[in-house]
């Protein structure tokens, strides 16, 4: 698409300084040509600022002075990059039919503006909403319903009794609705629980690639309007996820957790069945939740890589602090110091 700089001021917000003219597409500070937008968010990007060949630039007000090109000033800068990046370039419609090799079951309800691609298969009761798109070699189970406008991309497995709102968008290989991991211990043995539940997603929602959505075991499985789930997130049966949480690459939670509102997971994080997270809550990089959490704010609890050497000597003395808590306890009887602190009651 093409836009000129003055019809993505006004579009958005911001204030043009210097010379309009058409653009077609976004880039980076340092690969962007004469016909892209880019954008500078973080301070240490200034250099490529300086030596930018892009038509325009999306910064700040205090960063104008050092742009040598035409700038869109404005005050969340990154924000309105993705808000052009997305008006130049708008989502695929559907292009209304049903493919040849598509095998429907009977009963299946697909609206006159739906596509259904090549070798999609749909079982029966299900329901596809307007302008939905079931992308090649997807497989839908019983009593699917796909709401309007959302994208199945490729090769996606839905099974019995998922409902996903509308506008979401389900990249390839994500499955939803597989049977959640619950079995009873019998005389050494497993037996396997019925799943009986299903899953319910939200308005707006974005599952990445190869992520997995357990069915419920008795209720269902809920992700929340917004949520936006990397690849390979892992969430299990019973979970809830609230409204715009993100969860990126290979985390996941366990049965029946609770996640609140607007949470934010970083890569690698996990979190035990049955506890909550409450709302606005941050997790770190390769966080481990094993309590429930009460309180927003930002939690870590992995240590980052060290030197090896290093990091065998902490290792070491990591084994031996019980050891120096015990000692330092003696210490403090012995000194008549037996109050606890607030934090050791807390922990306790």
């Amino acid at each position: 698409m093409t836009a000129t700089l003055r019809e993505l001021a006004d579009q958005f917000g911001c204030e043009l300084h210097g010379a309009d003219r058409a653009v077609t597409r976004v880039g980076t500070l340092s690969g962007a040509g004469p016909d892209a937008v880019t954008f500078l968010a973080n301070a240490a990007y200034r250099k490529q600022l300086e030596a930018t060949r892009a038509a325009a630039v999306v910064l700040e007000e205090k960063h104008r002075a050092g742009c040598p090109v035409a700038s869109l000033v404005h005050p969340q800068p990154y924000l309105t990059y993705a808000r052009i990046a997305t008006y130049l370039n708008p989502p695929l419609v559907a292009v209304p039919g049903v493919a040849a090799s598509a095998v429907l079951a009977a009963g299946v309800r697909v609206a006159p503006s739906a596509e259904v691609g090549a070798q999609v298969v749909i079982g029966g009761g299900c329901v596809i909403g307007d302008g939905a798109v079931i992308g090649p070699g997807c497989v839908l189970g019983a009593n699917v319903a796909v709401g309007a406008g959302s994208r199945l991309v490729a090769r996606v497995t839905v099974l019995d009794d998922v409902r996903i709102g509308a506008r979401c968008i389900l990249q390839p290989g994500a499955v939803i609705g597989a049977d959640g991991f619950g079995f009873a211990p019998d005389a050494g043995k497993w037996l396997k629980i019925p799943q009986l539940g299903g899953v319910v997603i939200g308005d707006d929602v974005e599952i990445g690639a190869n992520t997995c959505i357990d069915r419920g075991t008795i209720d269902d499985t809920v992700i929340e309007d917004g949520v936006k789930l990397d690849n390979l997130v892992q969430i299990a049966h019973n979970v809830r996820v609230g409204a715009h949480t993100v969860m990126a690459a290979m985390s996941g939670a366990a049965g029946s957790t609770k996640i609140g509102k607007r949470c934010m997971v970083g890569g690698g994080a996990v979190m035990i069945n049955q506890i909550s997270i409450c709302d606005d809550v941050m997790i770190m990089f390769r966080g481990v939740v094993t309590k429930s959490i009460d309180k927003p704010g930002t939690y870590s609890s992995a240590l980052p890589a060290d030197e090896v050497g290093r990091w065998r000597r902490n290792a070491a003395r990591f084994k031996k602090l019980d050891a120096l808590a015990e000692r330092v306890r003696a210490a403090e009887r012995a000194l008549g110091l037996t109050g606890k602190t607030k934090a050791e009651q807390t922990d306790d």
